[in-house]
């Protein structure tokens, strides 16, 4: 199924969602360079947060000039020598049209040179081959050398601008002009995703809609996403279908908090990410720690990352021993800044994972099941806690009900142990044993059963014998 977000990306300026001023101030400057005069400030930086439409407005802008275009993301090598070879080139050269046919940039002919998530630019220290590939080495030099004498429009897109001008990229502040990009409000996201059905022939309740806009908080990209996860394989969806899109989101908003770690160094936009997920600190430490290897290739970094995370861990204990949750605010900071921090290169996207536990007691849920219910049969009869007779009393248990039979059989019949519980006591070591025990109890049975009816045989004749002597008792009144 084709992706949404890639099959209605805006073609043109006009069609961006939100962001009136900036898209008009985009145009505003392209329009400068169209006209044939290379602008005062060569370059504009186009800052906010994911999904508000930058990168969807530099393309369109491309698209509605004609001009071709040149990107560099984070998943490319974005050194000093790649800039050199790749942007700074085109920005000094000339370009060619889609058919080929060379054109001046005084006739209109230009290529937009694009450097998309340009904040995740650090300065580096170079040490092997291997790890020069994805570094940053001298990136923001050589992107401010590049506007300084480029022929062509430059857009940087960043998320996090303060961390685009820090250090060497100061610079960047007098020679760039900055465009800020703001949430999207609800009611044009509202009329996308409207627009978006009637595309595609589905009828959608409006109320879904709405929702779907309100907890996208302005990021266009994110709703609709979820508008198509929600729609998928159906002409028709209601409000109930936000079921899917409940957990879907949760899923969603953990990797979007993951990657703010593990790709900017902003701690007040991490803390901002973290805190809209639906889950306790100390488990998202155990989401950071499972994906850290993948991030980190760097040996040095990974370290760094670790040691953060064991001094997060460490707050995170002294909270529940103590009962004293200000320590949670030390730990996050510990956790979050100190992983952010650790990094000293750009890495590529890895896919992110689930901590390796969760898949554990997903698999061990039905042994966990069969142990509590053990656990409460043991506590009821020897009136403990359940904490106490899983820690203290199954363990032997589970030793006497293995090695001696008459006390499993014993055990069974008084504790009503069902099969799968007697599996569960009796491990696949002495699993040979189960039908033993079940044929003796059910022997045990059949002898009780027995004697019952026998008993109740014998009460009945002397019940009997009792009402035959009572009619043979003579009365009173027969004198």
């Amino acid at each position: 199924m084709e992706d949404w977000t890639e099959k209605y990306r805006p073609k043109s300026l006009d069609e961006i969602v939100g962001n009136e001023r900036a898209v008009t101030a985009l145009r505003n400057w392209a329009n400068m360079w169209k006209n044939g005069e290379i602008p005062k400030k060569r370059a504009v930086i186009l800052s906010g947060k994911p999904g508000t439409g930058k990168t969807s407005s530099a393309l369109a802008l491309a698209n509605d000039f004609g001009w071709v275009v040149i990107e560099l993301n984070a998943s490319d090598a974005r050194n000093a020598e790649t800039i050199k070879k790749v942007a700074t080139s085109g920005a000094v050269n000339e370009t060619f049209d889609d058919f080929g046919r060379f054109i001046l940039s005084s006739r209109g002919g230009r290529k937009l040179i694009v450097l998309d998530e340009a904040d995740n630019l650090y300065e580096r220290i170079e040490k092997t081959k291997t790890e020069s590939d994805f570094s940053d080495k001298g990136g923001k030099k050589a992107i401010v050398d590049t506007i300084k004498i480029t022929n062509q429009p430059i857009i940087l897109i960043v998320n996090d601008y303060y961390s685009l001008i820090k250090g060497s990229g100061a610079v960047l502040k007098q020679i760039c002009t900055v465009i800020p990009y703001y949430e999207v409000s609800s009611i044009q996201v509202l009329e996308l995703l409207k627009n978006i059905c009637k595309k595609e022939n589905i009828l959608a309740d409006l109320k879904l809609l709405q929702t779907i806009a309100d907890r996208c908080k302005g990021d266009v990209r994110s709703a609709v996403n979820d508008l198509q996860s929600i729609c998928l394989n159906r002409k028709q969806v209601d409000i109930q279908a936000l079921d899917v899109l409940g957990y879907r989101n949760r899923e969603k908003i953990i990797f979007d908090a993951l990657r703010d770690v593990f790709k900017t160094r902003n701690i007040q936009n991490i803390n901002e990410s973290i805190s809209r997920v639906d889950m306790p600190p100390e488990t998202f430490l155990l989401w950071v720690a499972e994906n850290l290897p993948r991030e980190y290739v760097d040996v040095n970094d990974l370290v760094k990352g670790y040691d953060a995370l064991s001094k997060a861990d460490l707050f995170f204990g002294r909270v529940f021993r103590r009962q004293y949750y200000g320590f949670w605010s030390y730990a996050c900071d510990v956790m979050n800044g100190g992983v952010s921090t650790a990094k000293t290169h750009n890495y590529s996207n890895p896919k992110y994972y689930a901590p390796t536990w969760m898949k554990e007691l997903g698999r061990s849920k039905p042994t966990r099941i069969l142990r509590d219910s053990v656990t409460k049969k043991i506590g009821g009869l020897c009136h403990n806690s359940d904490k106490k007779s899983r820690e203290f009393l199954l363990p032997h248990f589970k030793y006497l009900f293995q090695t001696d039979m008459a006390f499993a059989c014993r055990m069974k019949k008084r504790l009503d142990i069902s099969e799968s519980e007697i599996k569960y006591l009796l491990g696949e070591k002495y699993l040979h044993k189960l039908n033993d025990i079940l044929q003796y109890s059910e022997k045990t049975d059949e002898k009780q059963a027995e004697i019952k009816v026998s008993a109740s045989k014998d009460v009945e004749k002397d019940e009997k014998k009792e009402i035959k002597q009572e009619v043979k008792q003579p009365s009173l009144f027969d004198f």
